[in-house]
């Protein structure tokens, strides 16, 4: 109930139904002050959010200690009030003992808003007080530095990853061993800056270490070495994922589709996502069926395209508005107008309103095919749906068209 009033910023009911509680011996928990404190500072009510912080020890049964603090300091951080986060931890940190959760929460608040220089500020702060980091206090920084680094021109890529690897020095320096997101972040930015032999070289040097790749890990290289067409390389890994146990997900799958499609590659597309419906070898998303439609239709496979569709039907990922966008679109390129206006009538059956290119495609097609009547009765269905789409319906009427 707090959290559907906090939703829509009834924040002084939230209170009155907390102090209700209260009074009817029915305690609050420190989750529903955790709801409320989270709803105040997406709304941008930092100090009141502080000030239910500071109220939550009246309510609450359970003594307020670090880890409630470090809830306070996460949230604020996440909703990008990392100085509102700093100015209350340096207040409180006399009572609050700080830990190294805190500092890597605050490292992230730094990073998230672009101050790398105030998060390695704060991560030499953690040594100076003999608090010791962690590999994932080290992977937000190492995330911060690499995740929204410009690449180009290669003067900012070689400075992105040489602090990147002066980072992964000082892990080692202090005992830390870089784990597999540690290399994940670092192969990630190989591969936006299109480099499939350093791709490689960091892939193999992780596996030389002991260290397993993931999915992302695997998804990194396979997305740069796609990208940068070298297709066998790119499948030869997909191989070695499987053998591994390593399960590929639809973004995994995408890369090669799309490298497919630039190639005008049917066969190889087919192949690959017959053999992954086969062996279960993973799941497509909706986006990946998406890509599919788009390039058998554009390869006039019309066969394989109604595979792909029923398939997608059978899958209960779609088809949605750019599913059938695609699907008519390609059909009326190909004149196929019967076809192109079952999808239409299916469409908007489904109470999916269709862009208005699309109504005018198909209504051109039809008075320039002579199909009039046929246009007809699909203005007719389309009157009968139109309050389904009410208003947004009214922008849609069409100017006669002449041939």
């Amino acid at each position: 109930m707090i959290d559907i009033l906090a939703k829509v910023r009834q924040f002084d009911v939230c209170w009155q139904l907390i102090v209700e509680m209260d009074q009817r011996n029915v305690k609050p928990t420190s989750e529903t002050f955790f709801v409320l404190i989270r709803r105040l500072v997406a709304a941008g009510l930092t100090r009141q959010a502080i000030r239910a912080f500071d109220d939550m020890e009246s309510f609450v049964s359970e003594p307020v200690n670090e880890t409630h603090f470090c809830f306070l300091l996460d949230t604020l951080c996440k909703y990008g009030y990392v100085k509102v986060g700093v100015e209350i931890f340096n207040k409180r940190k006399h009572r609050f003992s700080p830990n190294v959760k805190m500092y890597t929460v605050l490292i992230y608040g730094w990073c998230k808003i672009g101050r790398i220089d105030m998060a390695e500020r704060f991560l030499k702060e953690t040594g100076e007080r003999g608090i010791e980091a962690t590999v994932v206090t080290y992977n937000v920084l190492l995330n911060g530095i690499c995740r929204r680094a410009s690449l180009h021109p290669e003067s900012r890529f070689e400075r992105t990853i040489t602090l990147a690897e002066n980072l992964f020095d000082e892990m080692r320096e202090r005992g830390i061993e870089p784990d597999v997101t540690s290399f994940s972040i670092v192969l990630h930015v190989y591969s936006r800056a299109h480099k499939p032999e350093l791709t490689l070289d960091k892939l193999k040097l992780m596996k030389e270490k002991g260290i397993c790749p993931s999915v992302v890990t695997y998804t990194s290289v396979v997305k740069c070495l796609c990208s940068c067409g070298r297709i066998e390389d790119a499948e030869e890994l997909l191989g070695e994922m499987v053998r591994n146990g390593v399960s590929p997900t639809a973004v995994t799958y995408n890369c090669f589709f799309k490298e497919y499609m630039g190639r005008k590659d049917a066969e190889s597309a087919l192949k690959l996502y017959r053999k992954m419906r086969e062996d279960g070898l993973g799941s497509l998303g909706l986006h990946s069926y998406n890509i599919l439609l788009r390039m058998f239709m554009m390869l006039n496979r019309l066969d394989i395209v109604n595979e792909i569709w029923e398939d997608l039907k059978s899958s209960g990922l779609g088809p949605d508005l750019d599913s059938y966008t695609m699907l008519i679109h390609g059909l009326c390129e190909k004149e196929k107008w019967r076809e192109a206006c079952k999808f239409f009538v299916e469409m908007i059956e489904k109470g999916l309103l269709p862009q208005k290119v699309t109504f005018e495609t198909l209504y051109k097609g039809l008075i320039q095919s002579d199909m009039l009547r046929t246009w007809r009765r699909l203005k007719k269905k389309l009157d009968e749906e139109s309050i389904t789409f009410g208003s947004e319906f009214q922008n849609y009427q069409l100017k006669p068209y002449r041939r």
